[in-house]
């Protein structure tokens, strides 16, 4: 069934009767080429393995439904304006596979190009941001740096004369912007279903077979189930499902909160970052501004978190706007972050044969999504890294070959 206007429009008439479920619920089957773990990236690998690279005998092993997990707990930011080699040419196909999403698996995602600007506060800021905007043209995307009254013009509710955090312009991309979190992955979940992949939820892996130095199958709570080759892309979840291969990951899992606020009419006009602390935000098509700002700061696997992180994003949110304090705040959330030691993603293959490895998103998971999906189908399907992500290498901390994009060192917390 594909989805369009007309279609709806006939719905409509015959009072919306003919709407079918998205994906097929089919029972796991004894055994599969492929196995991927994980319901975000993992679908996004699945789909892309089927439609793009032709593989068949394909399952998708989700531990609850498809959308509850940290695809679904983000503030659904897109953007490529990364600034090393090792990251800028990832995020920019990233960006160009979001450009052309909706399209290719016929599915509204709710992509809204709207734009992101990050703020500058001081000179050194300034030479900062005009670096890695050259660095995002020399990699293909587009940058474009502000004056501050350009950003006045486009965000004259902004803070500007505040003496500790003066703006004084921003770095901006215009091709950035927003989309749907769970309707993203639920796109990828009916292409995947079409292309045949079966999506097994409700489906907890509880441990691998390995023999020999190769896998061959995982334990589920919903039984035994043979894989030629396995995909674990588990985010926040990745050192406790690694663990049970034997595998300790260079990694720690934080919480990140996101806010949602009362809905309002239409303020802001992209997403803005405050640049002289960690707080972004942006208005959903409903009117509610979304934002979020530092995780937690100590390790957990809980998707909730604790009141001080609240009190500094909202003071990061009072510095850079004063009037969001008049906007009373709906709802909250946490995700699980899995932080890498140079905040960089890990796409690669293990020591263990057929076993590969998707995980350290840090902040980035959700922006990336289609770009890792499409890397690891390709690792997957032709074991070899694709060109973007050749540097996302898991040895790479004991090669000395870190991405370290912020360059705040080694704690995963200053990420």
């Amino acid at each position: 069934m594909r989805y369009s206007g007309l279609r709806l429009f006939a719905e409509a008439l015959r009072g919306h009767r003919g709407w079918k479920p998205l994906w097929r619920d089919p029972e796991p089957q004894k055994e599969y080429d492929f196995v991927i773990v994980g319901g975000g990236h993992g679908m996004a690998t699945a789909y892309y393995l089927a439609k793009t690279f032709g593989k068949a005998r394909i399952a998708v092993l989700d531990k609850g439904w498809i959308g509850g997990g940290n695809i679904g707990r983000n503030t659904t930011i897109i953007r490529s304006n990364y600034l090393l080699p090792g990251n800028e040419p990832f995020y920019e196909l990233s960006m160009k596979l979001w450009e052309g999403l909706e399209q290719e698996f016929n599915f509204n995602a709710m992509v809204s190009q709207r734009g992101i600007i990050n703020l500058i506060h001081t000179d050194g800021q300034r030479d900062t941001y005009r670096r890695r905007g050259n660095a995002m043209l020399l990699a293909g995307a587009d940058a474009q740096l502000l004056t501050a009254d350009e950003v006045r013009e486009r965000a004259p509710f902004l803070n500007f004369d505040n003496p500790r955090f003066p703006i004084k312009g921003g770095l901006m991309q215009e091709r950035a912007g927003t989309a749907r979190h769970d309707a993203v992955v639920w796109g990828y979940a009916r292409g995947a279903d079409m292309a045949g992949v079966d999506i097994i939820q409700n489906c907890e892996v509880t441990g691998f077979e390995i023999e020999n130095g190769r896998v061959t199958g995982v334990e589920t709570t919903r039984g035994r189930i043979g894989a030629k080759t396995v995909g674990v892309a588990v985010a926040g979840n990745s050192g406790r499902v690694m663990a049970m291969a034997g595998m300790r990951l260079p990694i720690e899992s934080h919480v990140l909160q996101a806010f949602v606020s009362e809905g309002l009419k239409p303020t802001i006009p992209g997403v803005i970052t405050f640049g002289a602390g960690h707080f972004y935000i942006s208005q959903s098509d409903k009117g509610s501004l979304v934002f979020g700002g530092d995780i937690d700061g100590y390790n957990s696997y809980a998707q909730r978190g604790n009141l001080p992180t609240v009190e500094d994003v909202a003071e990061g949110g009072m510095a850079l706007m004063p009037m969001i304090g008049r906007a009373r705040l709906l709802r909250s959330w946490g995700g699980i972050m899995d932080m890498s030691m140079d905040g960089s993603p890990i796409i690669d293959a293990t020591g263990i044969e057929g076993l590969y490895l998707n995980a350290g998103w840090c902040y980035g998971g959700f922006k990336a999504t289609p770009a890792s999906g499409y890397c690891f189908a390709h690792l997957l399907a032709t074991g070899r890294p694709h060109e973007t992500a050749k540097a996302m290498r898991l040895d790479r901390f004991a090669r000395g070959y870190v991405i370290d994009e912020r360059g705040a060192g080694a704690q995963p917390n200053l990420h």
